[in-house]
């Protein structure tokens, strides 16, 4: 959540800031603004609340120049969306400051700025970071020292860029459980939340670690560690493409990546299966010999990912002859856990930044689990570098807010590793081939089920004066009820709870009238008939449902059901399958709906703040 972008050059920054902004939109955002360093030396700074779009027409008309300059979009926590909240903060017309994260001693710190007489334009955290630096410089050498003096005064989480019109021509950026990332050029250097930002001006990048602190000049970049000692972090050459203007044939970029999914599950197969066994190296260079020792599975996420995890669980217990627990990871954080011997820690991140996540494996770490893996789709993200084991899931950027694709290759990462740790728990070879032959005709199965795709386009129109909506599964297939429900109340706005159907009569019945549609996921496996039962109890309640079925299923639509086939699939991979439907019945839902698809009101793609 939230951007950041600063640049060190020769040439004018203003349009590298403005693109990189541009190409974190996808991040969620409700304002805008740059600030940057002019041929004069003074600093010029422009804000709008809305889309960064709005922040490139007021520069069209009053253009603002120079070599040095940061920008950022602001995802609101403290104050609200507005041109004074929005950044870069100024103090005193001499700093100007950008930040991500949350200052938690804020109010105490604001308190002492004041005192000291400094005076408050805006309502937000950050403000104290540029009064404090500021402040700081009265005392302090350089602009470096200034930022290293204030970011041990801060608690929270913090990625910060600092620029300061007394010392030109350099920034200083600082690193505390919010990412960054430093991109090198030629006589020129750049800052951001995330690479993607920077693809157009350079692919070699470093991302700062936990406490550094960087000055970066046109010419070099220095980073200290959190004692204030010069460290060297590796530079890499990046192969992420990403152009943000491009849905090809689609109208949104969740609709595009709805129909990627077939090209982004065969991708993070290839080369993972063989004989028909999961190849070990999928997760790592030493995880054949730490799979083989697991005996019981810790998964920790959040959101869509949350739910991948819990349709693991049944997998690993039922396959793979594992306990597994599955925990959201801003809960594992604050209460006392047991850690059973020979726990494999396993985190879901589509980004490797998510907050909590990322802070429940550094906890994890001091519990004493026996190795720690992520299931991540950024090379070089946090969770990738402190985390023991990596499976990448190669499922590409992913733009829209509401994630798609990231789930179901996080789902077929989660089945592999349900494979690879099976082999060393009883799993017979015989039941592994069939794994992997089910993983194998995912891809073609997945597009069977897009065809769906008109059917479902003329069910959605049922939903266009819906303001609440229930979702059932059982087994497996009650996490997926659980990712749709959360797929419909993000992008449609219409309420939506998903219920195991076993619970329908400890109270979610008392809900059932006409006005409340019913989904129902139905594959056909042996808890069918008990489904079914399930489906009787809403229909003798004047309950209409929609039921997405299993073409043997035997289901009829009638006045009070319309039943949409789903094509046949081995049952192992039936939660993917069955995840596809939802996600269209969502999409068009929302158009419906008028919604905004990609950036849905008040949420962010990825969620670096607690």
């Amino acid at each position: 959540m939230c951007g950041i972008v600063g640049a060190v050059a020769q040439r004018d920054v203003s349009e590298i800031l403005v693109e990189g902004l541009k190409r974190l939109e996808y991040r969620g955002y409700d304002s805008a603004g740059v600030a940057i360093l002019d041929d004069e030396g003074n600093i010029g700074r422009a804000r709008r609340v809305g889309k960064v779009q709005e922040l490139d027409n007021a520069l069209i008309e009053q253009p603002i120049s120079g070599g040095t300059g940061i920008a950022h979009t602001r995802w609101a926590t403290h104050g609200e969306p507005s041109e004074r909240n929005a950044h870069p903060h100024l103090s005193c017309d001499e700093i100007a400051v950008v930040h991500n994260g949350i200052i938690e001693n804020h109010v105490e710190l604001r308190e002492r700025l004041r005192g000291l007489g400094y005076v408050f334009a805006s309502d937000t955290d950050t403000e104290v970071i540029c009064h404090l630096v500021h402040h700081e410089m009265k005392s302090a050498d350089s602009l470096l020292a200034a930022v290293q003096a204030t970011v041990k005064q801060l608690h929270g989480a913090y990625g910060t860029v600092v620029m300061d019109k007394r010392q030109p021509q350099r920034l200083v950026v600082a690193r505390s459980g919010s990412p960054l990332v430093i991109g090198y050029g030629v006589g020129e250097h750049f800052v951001a939340s995330d690479q993607l930002a920077l693809l157009p001006v350079t692919r070699r990048f470093a991302f700062l670690e936990e406490g550094d602190v960087a000055e970066v000049t046109r010419r070099e970049v220095t980073i200290f560690d959190t004692d204030g000692n010069p460290v060297e972090r590796e530079i890499t050459e990046s192969n992420v493409t990403h152009d943000a203007g491009d849905k090809g044939q689609y109208r949104h970029y969740m609709m595009k990546e709805i129909f990627e999914q077939p090209a982004a599950l065969q991708r993070t197969l290839d080369g993972r299966l063989a004989n028909g066994a999961v190849l070990p190296e999928a997760f790592g260079d030493n995880a054949a010999e730490l799979l083989a020792q697991v005996k019981h599975v810790q998964i920790i996420a959040c959101g869509t990912s949350y739910h991948a995890g819990m349709t693991a669980r049944y997998w690993l217990e039922q396959h793979a002859g594992v306990s597994c627990n599955v925990e959201i990871a801003s809960e594992f954080r604050y209460r006392r856990s047991h850690v059973f011997p020979n726990s494999l820690l396993v985190t879901i991140s589509q980004s490797g930044e998510t907050a909590d996540t990322l802070a429940a494996l550094r906890l994890a770490k001091e519990m004493g689990y026996m190795a720690s893996l992520t299931i991540c789709n950024v090379p070089g993200s946090s969770l990738v570098r402190e985390s023991d084991m990596a499976y990448m899931m190669k499922a590409g950027a992913e733009i829209g807010v509401a994630s798609t694709k990231a789930f179901t290759v996080q789902l077929a990462a989660l089945a592999m590793l349900t494979g690879a740790i099976g082999a060393h728990n009883g799993m017979t070879a015989e039941t592994q081939a069939a794994l992997v032959q089910s993983l194998q005709m995912l891809p073609s199965k997945v597009e069977q089920a897009l065809g769906l795709d008109d059917a479902i386009a003329a069910l959605a129109e049922d939903f266009a004066d819906k303001h609440h909506a229930l979702f059932l599964g059982r087994g497996d297939q009650y996490p997926i009820a659980m990712e749709g429900a959360l797929k419909l109340k993000e992008i449609s706005y219409i309420h939506a709870e998903a219920y195991a159907s076993g619970e329908l009569k400890h109270g979610p019945l008392a809900l059932i009238d006409a006005d409340m549609p019913v989904i129902v996921v139905a594959p056909n496996n042996e808890l069918l008939e008990k489904l079914k039962s399930n489906v009787e109890e809403v229909r003798a309640r004047g309950g209409l449902m929609y039921v997405f079925a299993d073409v043997d299923a035997k289901f009829e639509s009638d006045d009070t059901m319309k039943v949409i086939n789903v094509p046949h699939c081995d049952e192992f991979i039936a939660p993917i399958i069955y995840t596809l439907p939802l996600q269209l019945l969502s999409y068009y839902v929302a158009l419906i709906k008028g919604t905004d698809v990609d950036q849905p009101r008040n949420l962010a793609k990825s969620v670096t703040v607690e």
